[in-house]
């Protein structure tokens, strides 16, 4: 929720447009927000924060958690960041760890969001406040999309659907200019089928592609949301479609598109006949720092600095000032290429 009066709204808006961030709310006519703050008291001494997160070893997660670490310092919040790999239930030890520790508040990207009501409970009964960044937790069961609005955690991240439009309206403009046909070209569409926000974002991708080029047939790849796990998929993928002469290829992550493009180009698949738009931007960029031609012809960049920064943010303002936690906060995104990645500020390592 965000408070009513002038004066804490001008605080709220000049945060988020600090960090070039909007809010959303999550409900229909109210913002509520099922974290359990409403027991959460404020904190007068030093603020402990315990930041959990999935996959912590990939580049968009190792950036928001160097955002988190440093607006913890510049707010003198005691952070730990804690990589839960893609254990679920490594996820609930640790958030049982961090309240045993003492922590005032929680911020947690889960690797499964069926460990979300088990979380919140968690946190509920200790009175710990809780916020999530990046992927949807329901209070009440284990698939977000089927959960009501109001029983949704509070999130700060990015929209799914918005980022899922740019990516399928850039992959539509790559179609027209290569002069593809539908009957002789394929998309691969590829995520963890399980994680709500990558649902969102290829169905997105789908729709927008269809309203800006054409009907172009999709095969849906499970993936595991990692490079290798993409690569594999796909490249079972294309061995069963050997008659496919184009390709275009997107998902959840950079990790997935890079996997795909990895897959068909190790099937000989030209990058000519390769549309790979990204969705991150941090493993894109290595393919245009070559000088061989790449099938990633474009990337959505996403800053995980940016989100980090405003899920510590907003955890001490809930927790120093009693500020309730918007529904979601949003940050903006930046379609990307090998001719304009550099002036974007994409970091590349």
């Amino acid at each position: 929720m965000i408070r009513s009066t002038a004066g804490r709204a001008a605080t709220t808006a000049g945060l988020l447009l600090a960090l070039g961030l909007t809010t959303t709310a999550c409900s229909t006519g109210q913002e509520s927000v099922k974290s359990g703050d409403a027991s959460v008291a404020t904190v007068s001494g030093k603020i402990s924060i315990t930041y959990l997160q999935k996959q912590g070893d990939q580049e968009y997660f190792v950036g928001e958690a160097a955002g988190a670490k440093a607006k913890a310092a510049e707010l003198g919040v005691d952070l730990k960041v804690v990589n839960l790999g893609s254990d679920a239930n490594k996820t609930v030890s640790e958030v049982q760890a961090a309240i045993a520790q003492k922590t005032n508040g929680v911020i947690i990207v889960v690797p499964d969001p069926a460990v979300g009501p088990q979380v919140v409970q968690t946190a509920r009964d200790a009175k710990v406040a809780l916020l999530t960044s990046d992927d949807q937790v329901c209070a009440t069961g284990p698939d977000p999309a089927a959960c009501a609005k109001s029983d949704l955690v509070a999130r700060i991240g990015f929209s799914g659907q918005q980022m899922g439009t740019e990516v399928g309206k850039r992959a539509a403009q790559e179609y027209k200019k290569a002069g593809w046909s539908p009957a002789d070209t394929r998309i691969i569409s590829a995520w963890k089928q399980d994680v709500t926000v990558c649902g969102d974002r290829v169905k997105a991708a789908k729709e927008a592609f269809s309203t800006a080029a054409a009907q172009v047939q999709t095969i849906d790849v499970a993936t595991d949301n990692t490079p290798t796990g993409a690569q594999d998929r796909v490249a079972a993928t294309v061995t069963a479609n050997a008659g496919v002469k184009h390709w275009i290829v997107w998902g959840c992550n950079d990790e997935n598109v890079q996997g795909g493009v990895t897959a068909l180009r190790n099937a000989g698949v030209s990058a000519d006949n390769v549309a790979g738009v990204g969705l991150g931007a941090y493993l894109a960029c290595k393919d245009w720092s070559g000088t061989q031609p790449s099938g990633m012809k474009a990337a959505l960049f996403i800053n995980g600095r940016d989100v980090g920064a405003l899920a510590v943010q907003t955890m001490y303002d809930k927790l120093k000032n009693g500020k309730d936690m918007p529904a979601e906060a949003f940050a903006k995104t930046t379609m990307v290429d090998a001719a304009t990645w550099k002036s974007a500020g994409v970091t590349c390592s």
